[in-house]
């Protein structure tokens, strides 16, 4: 009798075994359909890398936003008596891989704490800036005054920059950049690297979150 009973279970097991498979493949179908559905949102595409959906083109040049801005940032100076040097822009990785050795690998002082990869300057969303004086050298002096107006020319430099969406290095509290200026559309280095990219018209990128404070 208990053998019939055990034959009789494991004929209904894998009777019951296919519709089980069944509404297995059923759940998992709906959950592709739900997570397909989702990564077509915007706020859902933010956390997922785009490669997922569309190639991603490497970054070679500034922003058209940024570079805007950064020609208003100098002619506004230049207004001013500030006339201001753009040391650097876009930055590919090897070179910011470069940086990075200085004072690691490489001779010198420490100048980055960011690996190729890791710094808005590799997608073309930062600048850095330097003063120009009246003999044409090019200095770093946070100080100088070389308009004669009782104000440092750099922070002259830097209220500018910030009205026109720029946020400051110099504001960072445990690894200060103060040639450093970007704008980073509030995306932040992950998703960077994941693919994401700010909008390149203006109006666009005023309707998204504006330029935060996020590091180099």
């Amino acid at each position: 009798m208990m053998n019939r009973d055990i034959s009789t279970a494991a004929l209904s097991e894998r009777r019951s075994a296919p519709a089980r498979l069944h509404k297995r493949l059923l759940i998992a179908l709906a959950l592709a359909i739900a997570v397909i559905a989702a990564a077509n949102l915007p706020a859902v595409q933010r956390w997922l890398p785009v490669g997922l959906w569309r190639d991603v083109p490497p970054v070679s040049s500034l922003n058209p936003i940024v570079a805007a801005k950064m020609k208003t940032l100098v002619a506004e100076a230049k207004a001013k008596g500030i006339p201001i040097l753009i040391t650097d822009g876009f930055r590919s990785s090897q070179e910011q891989d470069a940086l990075y050795r200085k004072g690691r690998s490489a001779g010198g002082a420490i100048v980055t704490n960011a690996k190729g990869g890791e710094s808005y300057h590799n997608y073309g969303l930062a600048i850095d800036f330097a003063l120009r004086t009246k003999d044409g050298g090019v200095i770093w002096d946070m100080e100088y005054d070389g308009n004669r107006n009782g104000q440092s020319d750099w922070m002259e430099v830097v209220a500018i920059a910030k009205r026109l969406g720029f946020a400051w290095g110099g504001d960072w509290k445990d690894f200060p950049d103060y040639p450093h200026l970007q704008m980073d559309f509030g995306l932040s280095i992950r998703e960077l690297q994941w693919g994401h990219r700010p909008p390149e018209d203006l109006k666009q990128a005023e309707a998204r979150e504006p330029a935060g404070g996020r590091k180099t």
